[in-house]
């Protein structure tokens, strides 16, 4: 942590984590077995004093900030949110074209509470995993302190591995901070807590992502996914135009009228910027554009313009990890 600082006389530390918040917000009030599962989440920017010699780029910070959830379950439920979290788990990672693998952490040595209650923990996340048919690993002793977890490790397209989203089955804490719910029986019953990441750091993760890429992003994923190129300053309003039908449509789009289009060209593909659109006399007059694709050389396919708004459209929609037009 952050050493403290003083403000008039008053002591604020550098908030590590967003557990204990969250862990608040729900003692709020009291909860019913009818209100769990409750899910509290949000993207909350933590800060851990790092050592100098471990910063690493955007993939080791001490600023970052975190797609951080906490659900509050009863026990009866861990099966049916741990297979709704490795379904969204496996939703997302699909989506951005990573392959992956599970790995089962288990009770390290400096784990608080009680072993067996830990343990018991651990046996009952292997449960979900097999009642499941996930191959996953197991990582004895890399477990959280307070209990075991579910980790989703990604494999880039170099074949590294990065860690991914981490799903923690906490008994402890629970009973630290009095998570309690009033059960079917009018008693209070201690709550189970999920500590649920699903992308990690927002800097990690887009680092790995850039890495996974090499930056050459799809098209529904890429900062700018046109740039329009107007073969010579005569055909700027024409070229102009068509980008406002792509902004429109909602596409991310830049119009390049400096410099001779040769350059132009160049400057997009050193960018890698998924579509060009090229506007020239021809094109003008027909209401076409010439489309050249990332990674096509030198090939161009005339289209009409609408069409070339629509396919564009589709592709994005589809979140298709090649574009074919």
């Amino acid at each position: 942590m952050f050493p403290a600082m003083d403000d008039d006389g008053t002591r604020f530390r550098m908030k590590p984590m967003n557990c204990p918040h969250h862990f608040m917000i729900y003692r709020s009030q009291v909860r019913s077995y009818r209100d769990l599962p409750l899910r509290f989440a949000e993207l909350g920017t933590c800060y851990r004093y790092e050592r100098s010699g471990t910063l690493h780029g955007m993939l080791r910070v001490r600023s970052f900030t975190q797609d951080d959830a906490h659900i509050f379950i009863r026990e009866d439920q861990i099966a049916e949110e741990y297979n709704r979290l490795l379904d969204l788990g496996d939703y997302l990672l699909k989506v951005f074209g990573y392959e992956y693998r599970a790995a089962l952490s288990t009770r390290p040595e400096k784990a608080i509470g009680d072993a067996a209650v830990y343990d018991a923990a651990s046996d009952r996340l292997a449960e979900v995993l097999r009642d499941r048919g996930l191959d996953y690993e197991l990582d004895e002793g890399g477990g959280a302190f307070y209990g075991p977890k579910v980790d989703i490790l990604v494999t880039d397209a170099l074949g590294r591995e990065w860690q991914g989203g981490t799903f923690q089955l906490d008994f402890l804490m629970p009973e630290r901070f009095g998570l309690e719910y009033v059960g079917t029986d009018n008693h209070r019953h201690r709550a189970v807590v999920i500590h649920r990441t699903l992308l990690g750091s927002m800097e990690r993760f887009i680092g790995g992502l850039i890495e996974h890429y090499g930056g050459a992003f799809p098209l529904w994923l890429a900062p700018v996914q046109v740039r329009i190129l107007p073969v010579s300053e005569q055909w700027a309003p024409s070229a102009r135009e068509l980008a406002a039908q792509l902004r429109e449509a909602g596409l991310r789009v830049e119009t390049e009228e400096r410099d001779t289009l040769g350059y132009r060209i160049r400057a997009a593909e050193t960018r890698k910027v998924p579509c060009m659109g090229i506007v020239g006399e021809r094109e003008a007059e027909a209401g076409t554009v010439s489309v050249r694709m990332r990674g096509a050389g030198k090939k161009q396919v005339t289209m009409e313009r609408s069409d070339f708004v629509r396919r564009l459209r589709e592709e994005v929609a589809a979140r298709a990890l090649t574009t074919r037009i």
